[in-house]
């Protein structure tokens, strides 16, 4: 039986800040089905879920559950089959074609990869750089200084390092500054913890939760590390492309 995720009252967010204005994820109703050599699968069914400005959600679920869909899905990488999908009160379906969508993706989403998803040729300061002029594609790119987003995450110190020369945690403080680059009203993560022991999973789970209250950000992780649950303001739970809450 599906169940719906139910809206977090912002009475309750952890950041203690009521945040105006519209959710930062909402989908409704989701249903997305992929072929597979002519048998189709249900890989999200009839999914709702919000997550509203400052809250950090956890997907937790087996493999093959449906939670890389959906953040394929939330990140407007991939097209639901039906539903609506919402994100900063926009409604995706309406940014079909001519690269409006990819533009509003670079405006507006944030991503954070398994082991930081790094250019091994760039420093840390280098790779915030790239990121902001990606940002800005054919637009006018403002002055962009690395060292603020950096020491943020405590990467100060490292800014002319390469990822080489970076421990799993530091490449994965890295990756997160460079997700806050354009400054997204949704953040979405995949396994931040998956090459990381329990002490580095806990530290970049615990930033990632206070980057999401400070700067009003709606996140999103998948994750498989219960260890890290106790940093996250709600779980949820996907089995089978559906979705249920987990009591706190």
């Amino acid at each position: 039986m599906s169940a719906t995720a139910h809206h977090l009252d912002a009475a309750s967010n952890r950041a203690g800040a009521v945040h105006p204005g519209p959710l930062g994820l909402d989908l409704r109703d989701v249903t997305l089905e992929l072929g597979d050599g002519g048998e189709e699968i249900r890989a999200l069914d009839h999914v709702t879920l919000s997550v509203a400005p400052g809250e950090f959600l956890a997907v937790i679920g087996p493999s093959g559950a449906g939670k890389s869909s959906l953040l394929a899905v939330a990140g407007a990488l991939a097209a639901p089959t039906s539903g609506t999908v919402e994100v900063l009160g926009q409604d995706l379906s309406g940014l079909r074609g001519q690269g409006r969508l990819a533009a509003f993706r670079r405006r507006n989403l944030g991503f954070v990869f398994q082991s930081g998803n790094l250019v091994p040729a760039l420093n840390a300061a280098d790779q915030l750089r790239l990121a902001h002029r990606i940002a800005h594609h054919r637009g006018r790119s403002r002055s962009f200084d690395p060292a603020p987003l950096l020491a943020a995450v405590d990467m100060g110190h490292r800014a002319g390092h390469r990822p080489g020369q970076l421990s799993g945690g530091e490449r994965q403080r890295v990756g997160i500054a460079r997700a806050l680059v354009n400054e997204p009203g949704l953040l979405l993560v995949d396994e931040p913890t998956a090459s990381l022991d329990r002490r580095r999973s806990q530290d970049i789970v615990a930033l990632l939760a206070r980057q999401c209250h400070e700067r009003g950000i709606a996140g999103v992780m998948v994750t498989h590390d219960h260890d890290v649950l106790e940093h996250c303001d709600r779980v949820v739970e996907m089995v089978d492309g559906q979705l249920s809450a987990v009591p706190a």
